[in-house]
């Protein structure tokens, strides 16, 4: 399904639709697993959580999360890891048990990356797999880190970083030389594999990259296309992609 309507919409019905699930799994003494995604597209939804958090007292101790990636070579307190990010923008303003929050490692010693990477996908299926899942897009076509090339059958692993995905970040380390090159991301087979997935794509940038992945062939040039496939997905835009 898809769905062009305004940013606050979308944020707002995505955030209902969260909140109403962790609370009817409240109900009968059930955890939920949601898929959490990084970046700016998603800290608006963020802080709408925040809110329900704080003003309607939504509780999050029955919450168990994913997030999709963290780049290789930062200590988890850089502050341009994705451990920071999701702290600063989620966890340390609801009340989620800490050891209900899974996010890739990007400290772990190559010698043990395949061991981790399984590991980390083991914890997902223990749990029950992802409830509900929430993506963004990068600009080379990326859900998660994967990158042009990946393929539907990926699982959790070491990734390469496309110089689009690390031109796009190089503001934020500073410059393109201080981006890492390599990142651990939940594979385009994990992703798929969620009950529910929110895409969301806001702003004139995202628009042709969205049009391609949701209105053209599936390919692993375009691995957020594999989307098309899912059959429970909403498309959250604030642009015409017909």
């Amino acid at each position: 399904m898809i769905e062009f309507k305004s940013k606050e919409f979308h944020i707002k019905r995505i955030a209902n639709c969260i909140s109403e699930e962790i609370k009817l799994r409240q109900k009968f003494d059930q955890h939920l697993v949601l898929g959490l995604a990084t970046g700016s597209t998603p800290i608006p939804l963020y802080d709408e959580l925040v809110r329900l958090h704080t003003e309607e007292n939504l509780s999050f101790r029955n919450v168990y999360t994913f997030n999709l990636d963290e780049y290789c070579g930062l200590e988890d307190n850089h502050p341009e890891s994705y451990h920071t990010f999701m702290n600063v923008n989620l966890f340390d303003k609801v009340d989620i048990p800490r050891e209900n929050i899974f996010i890739p490692s990007g400290q772990i010693e190559p010698l043990f990356e395949r061991d981790y990477c399984e590991g980390y996908e083991q914890t997902i299926k223990d749990l029950g797999g992802i409830d509900i899942q929430i993506l963004g897009i990068g600009r080379s076509g990326h859900i998660g880190f994967n990158e042009p090339g990946s393929s539907v059958d990926s699982i959790t692993r070491k990734v390469k970083l496309h110089d689009i995905t690390r031109r796009d970040a190089a503001s934020d380390f500073g410059g393109f030389d201080n981006v890492p090159t390599h990142a651990i991301t939940m594979g385009m087979k994990t992703i798929l594999s969620a009950n529910r997935i929110f895409f969301m794509a806001f702003g004139e940038a995202k628009q042709e990259i969205t049009k391609r992945a949701f209105c053209g062939e599936i390919t692993d040039d375009i691995p957020a296309s594999h989307l098309q496939k899912h059959n429970k997905k909403t498309i959250c835009i604030d642009f015409n992609i017909n």
